[in-house]
């Protein structure tokens, strides 16, 4: 059974090596249009939203850009996983903080200094989670700033889409091909074509 999965893989990975991509571009307008220059004016449009608007909003309050952008199902999101990384950035600083006390108690025998877990732990596996929960608080750090960025980023990249106007005289058309190689071999693939009309 092994041998004919691997078999499988094997097959399926020697195909996807020998898939080409073909893209053809379609121009089917009329010779006409572009003869009137006044005509092509028309397509120009300005945005309503102002992109750098909407990361300066949610710079300063993450969410707000995109209640900017009017795409309010986001500002969930956003304040969710702020909520769940500011949640274990805490916990590992709380367990960061409980570790490093218990290795200071095991250090310096006073009674001042409290040790959370007794004779639960040894001081070699004290300091190995005292530095491993430091580690994945900081970790969490930069994940959060990435998170930050991130919102800034889509509020942004957001409202400049709005100026982009999709309609049915652009179309993708994706289909399979077959194609004959130098080696007079032939390879599977698929033909991108992009019909402008």
């Amino acid at each position: 059974m092994i041998c004919k999965e691997t078999c499988l893989i094997y097959c399926v990975f020697l195909l996807a090596l020998s898939v080409k991509g073909q893209v053809v571009f379609t121009d089917s307008y009329d010779s006409t249009f572009i003869d009137n220059m006044d005509v092509v004016d028309e397509f120009q449009s300005v945005s309503e939203q102002d992109p750098n608007k909407a990361a300066v909003l949610s710079a300063i309050l993450p969410g707000l850009g995109q209640a900017y952008n009017k795409q309010f199902w986001k500002i969930p999101i956003i304040y969710g996983g702020t909520i769940i990384i500011g949640h274990y950035i805490s916990y590992n600083h709380q367990l960061y903080h409980e570790f490093r006390s218990a290795v200071t108690a095991a250090v310096d025998n006073s009674a001042i200094t409290v040790n959370y877990y007794g004779d639960s732990f040894s001081t070699e596996t004290a300091i190995r989670n005292r530095d491993k929960f430091r580690r994945d608080r900081d970790f969490l750090m930069i994940i959060g700033g990435v998170f930050y960025l991130l919102n800034i980023v889509d509020a942004h990249v957001s409202a400049h889409l709005k100026e982009f106007d999709i309609n049915d005289n652009l179309s993708l058309n994706i289909q399979p091909s077959i194609q004959t190689t130098p080696l007079f071999s032939q390879s599977f693939g698929f033909t991108i074509a992009l019909n402008i009309k």
